[in-house]
């Protein structure tokens, strides 16, 4: 239901994203995982229709996102790291404005029982301008899943949210897959994503280090074996890390050992 193919953003001189390839099934919780600017953003943005590829092409439920900009949109939710919301409106002005525009049926008590599962329903006619930075991002959240889109892009959703909050955004995204939609997430948490994630793809300044299930992960990375903490995604994070900047040493000590012998 998401399709990435050959995905290449420059920013003048510098490759944000090069040559990133992958694809979301329905049914499956995906995980984009990287360090601060590996490309997980730039990629997001490709796919919500933010940022224009360079070069390559991404699909959402089969649509082009910049050949058919309208009927991708209308076929994702997006939740980004930041929730940008209309604050003078109320939570329930906001989402019943989202939910009339992706036409939800019987949207009102759709939006009674959202607010009411994040303990939101006493603020509910509050302007979103008062409200705190977990509690926008609640609103953000709802206002993704409002529609029951068939895929659903999330880019570091926790960012805010106490300890039970998350819990529930951990079990919504789990559950929205198993009902046989497709969930892209980016974040920061490991733990998160080892709990959740089907398949996961790693990133480094815009390149694929890695992808695959988690164990198969560990075999590339050797980590298969040796306990809990050995073939946590953790561990085969930062080897995945330490296998590319090995890697970079010996091809700039092969370099300078040609330039000398040049």
């Amino acid at each position: 239901m998401i399709e990435v193919s050959g995905y290449t953003k420059r920013f003048g001189k510098h490759t944000a994203v090069d040559g990133l390839s992958f694809s979301v099934r329905g049914g499956e919780l995906f995980g984009l995982l990287g360090s601060n600017g590996a490309g997980k953003t730039t990629t997001i943005r490709a796919l919500v229709g933010l940022t224009r590829p360079t070069s390559g092409a991404v699909r959402v439920a089969g649509y082009d996102v910049w050949a058919q900009p309208l009927e991708a949109k209308a076929a994702f939710g997006y939740i980004p790291d930041r929730p940008y919301l209309y604050g003078k409106l109320t939570a329930r002005e906001l989402l019943r404005f989202v939910g009339d525009l992706y036409r939800v049926p019987d949207v009102g008590a759709q939006i009674d029982r959202w607010l009411e599962y994040f303990r939101l329903t006493e603020y509910g006619n509050e302007p979103v301008e008062t409200y705190s930075h977990g509690m926008r991002q609640k609103v953000a959240i709802i206002a993704a899943m409002l529609p029951d889109p068939p895929v659903l892009i999330v880019d570091e959703p926790m960012v805010g949210l106490d300890p039970h909050a998350a819990r529930q955004v951990r079990e919504l995204f789990r559950g929205h897959a198993d009902r046989g939609r497709a969930v892209l997430l980016t974040t920061h948490s490991l733990p998160l994503a080892e709990a959740v994630c089907d398949r996961l793809v790693v990133l480094d300044r815009g390149r694929v280090l890695g992808a695959g299930t988690l164990d198969e992960l560990r075999t590339q990375t050797g980590t298969a074996a040796g306990g809990v903490a050995g073939d946590s995604l953790e561990r085969v994070f930062f080897r995945l890390l330490e296998e590319e900047q090995a890697n970079e040493q010996a091809a700039r000590a092969a370099a300078g050992v040609n330039d000398a012998e040049g």
